[in-house]
């Protein structure tokens, strides 16, 4: 794979060793039986956590998330496999909103999870309210000591194997988005069924939760009471970046499993690669991939610069990284034939990891929405 993205001026020397030192773990760890999805997960967890690769998934008390890292950490497990992203991203996503707000006792559930010694998930998407999270549904009202959640959620990435789950709900402080809490809600907590686990075309472990009269403790919320969109945007903001960088890391792959399929030998002499059709194809994915690459890593490099909010650049990146993988992919599909739609390559477990990234953590169409209203505030400005 060409390397030489790694010396772009968005990096520190660190972070080219943090990538060095990944590829060999991978090489020896990677790719893992899907068979049983459940079980990979469990084990992928802790096998990234004995390896010291889920300490960059949330950060501590006196600690940064650092973007960067997390960027290259996705992009290179999702090249070698995808479930393996998956275990590792849920990490932080699940535990992002205590990284960022998390009080000093929710912060031990922290440690657990950067060590692989329990696994998190973020619990914000309902039947009702996919993209819209100001029409949440799910309620907390306060009680005595604490609260009580009622409602529902769906598409729960590690829905039904998490330890804990961070849930977004309607505490009423104001209408719309100005009235969401966030939670920390234990797996175990009384009231707190998985009514369905959903299959999807590439496995991951999904569900659907329902929570009937779940009481948890005052200490269970998460940031200021009312500031559950805050909370969820400033956890986004960090984490969309690195949907894109997934991605790439599919892309990537996808271009090089291409690059060494047109290469082969034909019958008749020569290879697919000698035909300017066929090179306009392999032309179009390198753009896409480095066009993709400079956009993922200028989010993450801003907000590791200290921006406070980097809404439009992670859009940016996630949006376009995530549709220039889906097109990379799908001619890598073309240029292998019918081997590309065939189970056992490489490019048909591709085609069917990349589509979910065009609508997890915020739609194609909800990117689109957040360019250009931040260009019109620009313009108006």
């Amino acid at each position: 794979m060409d390397r030489s993205f790694l010396e772009w001026p968005f990096f520190e020397d660190r972070h080219r060793a943090l990538a060095e030192e990944l590829e060999e773990w991978c090489a020896r760890h990677l790719p893992v039986d899907h068979g049983d999805v459940d079980a990979a997960c469990r084990g992928l967890v802790a096998a990234l956590g004995a390896g010291g690769w889920l300490r960059h998934s949330g950060a501590g008390a006196d600690e940064r998330l650092d973007v960067r890292a997390l960027c290259l950490i996705r992009e290179t497990l999702a090249r070698h496999d995808g479930l393996a992203d998956f275990a590792f991203a849920m990490q932080g996503l699940g535990m992002g909103a205590v990284s960022l707000f998390g009080s000093p006792e929710q912060r031990a559930w922290l440690e657990k999870t950067r060590a692989g010694r329990a696994i998190s998930a973020f619990a914000l998407t309902e039947p009702g309210a996919g993209s819209d999270v100001a029409n949440t549904a799910t309620t907390a009202e306060a009680v005595q000591g604490g609260w009580v959640l009622n409602g529902e959620k769906t598409y729960i990435s590690n829905g039904g194997i998490a330890d804990l789950y961070v849930v977004f709900a309607r505490t009423g402080e104001g209408p719309g988005s100005k009235g969401l809490s966030a939670f920390l809600m234990p797996a175990d907590s009384a009231g707190l069924e998985v009514v369905e686990r959903i299959e999807v075309v590439a496995p991951h472990p999904l569900a659907h939760l329902r929570m009937t009269n779940v009481e948890l403790p005052e200490s269970a919320r998460i940031g200021a009471p009312g500031a559950g969109f805050k909370v969820a945007m400033s956890v986004l903001d960090v984490f969309r970046a690195t949907v894109g960088a997934a991605a790439l890391g599919f892309a990537r792959r996808a271009m090089d499993e291409a690059l060494a399929r047109v290469r082969l030998p034909r019958a008749g002499g020569g290879c697919l690669a000698d035909l300017q059709l066929v090179q306009g194809h392999v032309a179009d994915m390198v753009l896409k991939v480095d066009a993709a690459a400079l956009l993922i890593y200028r989010a993450a490099w801003v907000k590791d610069m200290g921006a406070a909010r980097v809404s439009r650049e992670a859009a940016m990146a996630k949006l376009y990284a995530t549709e220039a993988a889906q097109e990379v992919i799908d001619a890598a599909v073309q240029l292998h034939g019918g081997d590309g739609v065939r189970k056992g390559f490489a490019v048909e477990s591709l085609y069917r990891e990349i589509r979910a990234l065009r609508i997890y953590e915020g739609a194609s169409d909800v990117q689109r929405v957040i360019i250009a209203r931040a260009a019109l505030q620009g313009a108006d400005a």
